[in-house]
């Protein structure tokens, strides 16, 4: 699955979704992690309200399932959510690949049900109805 972190470094989430110059995405698995791409805004990142700077970030994360944010504004909760991308909000800077290693732990324990979701998110479903008989 690919995770999303804001972050002003790259190195920490430790930006809010709004303001951060950068999102880095990863792709995680119960096994490893590896870094996908850093996706850069420039402009003025401020709050001003201004709802358009959320689409580009909206779209750079839309394959995400997660969204790691020091702070996330309550519309822009709601559009990521609407993506089907899960916004977790952390409560102080944390490490990006700290945060990956306790993700993966938790993959390899009981995740709970909104990250085993979020896990199938990426598989395609099989409907395979072969096996199935028909009732006479």
């Amino acid at each position: 699955m690919k995770v999303a972190f804001a972050t002003q470094d790259l190195r920490r989430v430790d930006a809010h979704f709004g303001w951060a110059k950068n999102i880095a995405i990863y792709e995680l698995s119960p096994q490893s992690w590896s870094f996908l791409e850093a996706v850069q805004f420039d402009g003025d990142l401020k709050e001003d309200g201004d709802e358009d700077k959320l689409a580009p970030k909206i779209e750079a994360i839309k394959d995400c399932a997660l969204l790691y944010v020091s702070a996330i504004g309550g519309s822009a909760a709601a559009r990521v959510v609407a993506h089907k991308i899960h916004p977790i909000k952390v409560n102080e800077p944390e490490v990006i690949e700290d945060v990956l290693e306790k993700l993966r732990d938790v993959l390899n324990g009981t995740p709970p049900p909104f990250l085993r979701k979020a896990l199938l998110r990426d598989q395609e479903r099989d409907f395979n109805f072969d096996d199935e008989e028909e009732a006479v």
